[in-house]
């Protein structure tokens, strides 16, 4: 495969046109409805309706960090002497300065993966969007990347993983996405530079500090620049640090900080993820870019590539804007130009911007541990998760890890046939639904924000969240009330949010048979059947609340 390269020194890149510093260019330029600012980005962007209908998507977040089944972070773990991921690599592979993680690119074989099966699987479970992960902060782009020769289609798997994905998803009906995480890749990858602060092997640097391109002739990777890959020291730890814990320390200090600026000595790594990210956006035209960043990436780089993107997009659809941009740790104000995602977190109100949790039922890299101990989210606590997302006007885009070779395990399996079930019978309140007035009501505590869905409290049959299609209220119950029946103070004939509206019908999803029910100046009262019509949280439809 020929890399393109190209120096951005001598060209400025404005919303994908290279533009030199003429004016009839600067014009240009400006003639497109999304200029690389964020104050462009909010007064012109809307959210798609596609998205807004969607509420479900399922991830695979899926790289040849999943090989070792040791869970999340191994590319960087791997490399600090004294954590159970480079314990496990002395082990199965052998001393960093020896075989190092690029050795496991090159064993990620993909060797048992059926995308089509899977794909069936995921829309059956109630996914109206899928998201391939596009590259991770291990800096290896999992497609035919034209700007980076560290990819999925000359290493390791030797297929356009992408490209399969996206052809399947569309296929199926599916819109689709990519998650782009690589903007880290300049400090979280600053480890494999180490080595060790004890043992026989102290002091000696593990692989990204000795291998250039000359060390690959006659090896499978000849021809690849390993830098390139380890994206070069640009945080290097000094020699002499003689005990694990220095070790620790030096890297929690200098490049452990979860930071969005570019590498200060290092124009050129700006440049190939910028080059990189454009490709992948204009190569596979993906209805959705999850960046995994507080605001979008690398400063100035970010905003160019958000604008060329939104401005693709009307291009590519004939004038209407399809495109979203997820990210994190928004101000409201930029939450009106990108779509708000807060990882493995909730909001406690109704937000006035489309928005997206993203979770994973156990790890986002496959851990065998995990897997072996049942350690997985379950339907249930998915499904209630699901539910108060939608009703505070938001999406939640749910991980499913894979293993190396692709495949899911059994317990996985039985999550998604658990969920496809639910769906089944409740998927009705959820897609293409709205929000009402009021979320909800009842005593589940939730605090808004990412990475605190464990702190939250169990929710019971007496949480009640609302969504609403058309004329019809829906009313989640997300705990079974079973002979005690429910009344939903919310929906008394004196509530404030009725104003005076009479409930004329309510039934049950899933249930045949006719409800019992009164409203009164309490609430509205229901007597439950005495079979619950699916597992875990139940939908009550209401007519008359909205009009006829």
């Amino acid at each position: 495969m020929k890399i393109v390269k190209a120096t951005i020194s001598t060209l400025f890149i404005l919303s994908g046109i290279l533009v030199s510093p003429s004016d009839a260019q600067e014009s240009s330029a400006a003639a497109k409805p999304f200029q690389p600012t964020w104050e462009s980005l909010e007064k012109n962007y809307h959210c798609p309706e596609w998205f807004r209908d969607a509420k479900f998507g399922i991830w695979a977040h899926w790289t040849a960090q999943c090989v070792p089944e040791q869970g999340d972070w191994y590319g960087r773990l791997m490399y600090i002497q004294g954590t159970p991921q480079y314990e496990h690599h002395l082990k199965m592979y052998g001393h960093p300065s020896k075989f190092g993680f690029m050795e496991i690119d090159n064993l990620w074989k993909a060797e048992h993966w059926d995308p089509e099966k899977l794909m069936q699987r995921y829309k059956r479970a109630g996914a109206k969007y899928f998201v391939a992960l596009a590259n991770h902060h291990d800096n290896f782009d999992c497609y035919d990347s034209k700007y980076h020769a560290w990819n999925s289609v000359n290493v390791g798997p030797k297929k356009d993983i992408v490209g399969i994905w996206a052809k399947i998803a569309r296929e199926n009906g599916l819109h689709f996405g990519v998650s782009n995480h690589s903007a880290h890749a300049w400090h979280w990858f600053q480890t494999a530079y180490g080595y060790d602060g004890e043992g026989p092997m102290a002091g000696v640097r593990y692989d990204a500090a000795t291998l250039t391109k000359a060390d690959g002739k006659g090896k499978w990777w000849e021809g690849l620049d390993p830098q390139e890959l380890y994206t070069g020291p640009n945080i290097k730890i000094p020699d002499g640090l003689t005990s694990i814990q220095a070790i620790h320390d030096w890297h929690d200090k200098n490049d452990g900080a979860w930071t969005e600026e570019p590498p200060a000595n290092n124009p050129a790594f700006v440049e190939s993820w910028f080059l990189r990210c454009q490709d992948l956006m204009d190569t596979y035209h993906p209805d959705l870019v999850y960046f995994d960043d507080y605001g979008l990436p690398l400063g100035q780089a970010g905003l160019d590539v958000t604008a060329h993107y939104y401005n693709a997009s009307l291009e590519w659809n004939k004038n209407d804007l399809e495109a979203v941009v997820t990210a994190k740790q928004l101000s409201p104000e930029q939450s009106k130009g990108v779509v708000q995602d807060y990882e493995r977190g909730f909001c406690d109100t109704i937000q006035a911007e489309p928005w997206q949790t993203c979770t994973c039922i156990g790890n986002w890299h496959y851990s065998r541990e995990l897997a072996e101990q049942n350690g997985y989210k379950s339907v249930g606590q998915i499904v209630c998760t699901l539910i108060d997302i939608v009703s505070k006007n938001g999406n939640l885009l749910l991980s499913i890890p894979l293993r190396g070779d692709g495949t899911i395990d059994e317990h996985e399996i039985a999550f998604l046939d658990g969920l496809s079930k639910w769906m089944d019978v409740n998927g009705e309140a959820i897609f293409g639904t709205r929000p009402w007035k009021m979320y909800g009501e009842g005593p589940a505590k939730l605090k808004a924000g990412m990475f605190n869905e464990n702190a939250a409290s169990a929710f019971s049959s007496e949480d009640v969240r609302f969504t609403t299609k058309g004329k019809a209220l829906y009313a989640f119950l997300l705990g079974w009330p079973g002979d005690k029946g429910v009344t939903i103070k919310s929906l008394g004939m004196d509530a404030p949010a009725l104003h005076g509206a009479k409930i004329k019908e309510v039934s049950l999803l899933g249930y045949r048979g006719k409800l019992e029910w009164e409203q009164t100046s309490a609430g509205l009262k229901i007597k439950m059947p005495e079979s619950k019509p699916s597992d875990n949280a139940v939908a009550l439809k209401i007519d008359g609340v909205l009009g006829e």
